[in-house]
């Protein structure tokens, strides 16, 4: 557990159990060879990481993968935006959690002025039709939004900023919930990405502990749900007659 995160004792619980949960749920991911997508997103401070560990640490870690993403460089020379997401796509029978992902390009670079308006509507298909054609070859996307309030992301960065270790980090903040502007990314962002094949969950990150708890308890049920409960061999033999 993180030292840092204050943590009641129902949470601690509920973590441990769903931890040992999601273990098993992944034998069934890895056995049938199906391939998941686990995104985490929302503004810095929002409590991503702590999930996020509580995750990794629940799953097989020769079948895992953590991206994480930065604030994109490249030039439009440099080929589509969407590429650098391509090369970091699940093999058989893995899982990727992406620590931010594609959704940059709607938020933080839509918030600095390096996407403008009348692009925002390309982007969002571009997005759409990306998650189709994974969902399209079998791929479970399961996308988790961590939203914060301006008081305690400015006090979770501050706190942050004390620690001697993280000077110095490339930590800029690129998503701030005190943006004039973010409220409307939010709202956009779910209008225009909470599709059928991939909707997203709503975490409240004021609150580490009990987003993590939510966000696990969304990836135990997605995974329930997409991979079946009988080990391949039973699967492909199917039902003897009588």
């Amino acid at each position: 557990m993180d030292p840092r995160v204050p943590i009641a004792a129902d949470h601690i619980a509920d973590l441990a159990t769903l931890r040992e949960q999601l273990g098993s749920a992944q034998l069934a991911q890895i056995a049938h060879r199906r391939r998941a997508i686990i995104l985490f997103e929302g503004p810095e401070g929002a409590g991503k990481k702590f999930a996020l560990k509580q995750l990794v640490s629940a799953f097989d870690p020769c079948h895992t993968k953590v991206v994480s993403v930065h604030r994109d460089r490249r030039e439009a020379a440099d080929g589509h935006w969407l590429a650098r997401f391509w090369r970091e796509l699940p093999a058989a029978g893995e899982s990727v959690c992406f620590y931010r992902g594609w959704y940059r390009r709607v938020l933080d670079e839509r918030l600095s002025g390096r996407v403008e308006d009348q692009a925002l509507a390309r982007a969002f298909d571009e997005i759409n039709e990306f998650e189709a054609q994974q969902r399209d070859y079998g791929t479970l996307i399961i996308k988790l939004y961590f939203d914060v309030s301006p008081q305690v992301q400015a006090q979770r960065l501050a706190e942050r900023s004390a620690n001697a270790w993280r000077t110095g980090r490339d930590d800029e903040v690129t998503l701030a919930a005190a943006h004039p502007g973010y409220a409307q990314a939010l709202e956009d962002l779910r209008d225009n990405s909470d599709t059928r094949w991939s909707p997203w969950r709503i975490l409240d990150g004021n609150d580490e502990a009990k987003a993590a708890t939510q966000a696990l308890a969304a990836v135990l049920d997605d995974y329930r749900a997409a991979m079946p409960a009988e080990p391949p061999h039973v699967v492909k033999a199917g039902p003897r007659a009588a």
